[in-house]
């Protein structure tokens, strides 16, 4: 794999699908359906699934590629693949509150290596180097030339006042009564994968995430993570979140700086 070219052909179809996704955000109305699961879809989703699964196909036509908007991608059982959630965080989309994500990832081995997570409505955009270190690039965001560019690393913990995220849409008692485990300064909720770019800033310490989520939905973000010194692991027994699992479904899991002492579930 040439990570310099993925890298750049990942950026790239982010910030064009983010304009597709953008231009019907901003649109008078748009169409939601219920898929089979009963989640939203929107035509923002299957526009930017479409983009970034013909950009992807056309650089990388030998690796196996994994999206949420493909069902038939959802039966491959891989170790190294591509992934993408063209529009995760669709609830928060279809309410106009912003918090949605473009995500794009690299799986090698079970474990998410390069990726990026771009939030059009936000104007923020985190993604891994080719050398799979973690950065922020600054707007405006042109198509071919990054701008200035932040280094991430997560916090340096401090376990008696630790800085939380949550999930905005699917926060429950169960998290909140892990949470209350610990000693906590301040907790915050975000939707989508943002939440991992907040662990990766050091603008979080530590987020649990007590609910169903698919890997297309965290490998991103949680590439992310791990550029910037980051860890993901399974609630039940603290081991690394693994990809490529049947049914591309994820275990509840812990996203968080090393520096956390971590609780038991």
């Amino acid at each position: 794999m040439n990570y310099e070219t993925l890298v750049q052909v990942m950026r790239r179809l982010a910030l064009e699908a983010g304009d597709k996704i953008m231009e019907i955000y901003n649109s008078d109305d748009f169409e939601v359906k219920s898929k089979s699961d009963q989640s939203p879809v929107t035509e923002a989703d299957e526009a930017a699934d479409e983009l970034i699964s013909a950009g992807l196909r056309e650089v990388f036509p030998d690796v196996a590629l994994v999206t949420e908007e493909q069902a038939d991608s959802h039966t491959q059982e891989v170790m190294t693949f591509l992934i993408v959630d063209p529009l995760d965080g669709t609830k928060e989309f279809v309410k106009r509150r912003g918090d949605f994500t473009v995500n794009i990832a690299l799986v090698e081995e079970g474990v998410p290596t390069r990726g990026v997570v771009y939030a059009p409505a936000r104007g923020r955009m985190f993604y891994t180097d080719a050398l799979g270190k973690s950065v922020e690039e600054a707007g405006p965001f042109d198509k071919e030339t990054p701008g200035a560019l932040t280094p991430l690393s997560v916090s340096d913990a401090d376990n008696s006042a630790l800085m939380v995220v949550a999930s905005k849409s699917h926060r429950d008692e169960a998290t909140d009564a892990y949470i209350n485990q610990y000693s906590v300064k301040d907790s915050k909720s975000a939707g989508s994968s943002l939440k991992f770019c907040l662990v990766a800033t050091g603008e979080a310490d530590l987020y649990p995430r007590l609910g169903r989520t698919m890997e297309w939905d965290t490998a991103a973000g949680h590439a992310v993570l791990n550029g910037a010194g980051g860890r993901v692991v399974r609630f039940d027994d603290h081991t690394p979140l693994a990809y490529g699992k049947a049914g591309f479904a994820n275990p509840f899991f812990i996203a968080y700086a090393p520096g956390v002492e971590l609780k038991e579930g």
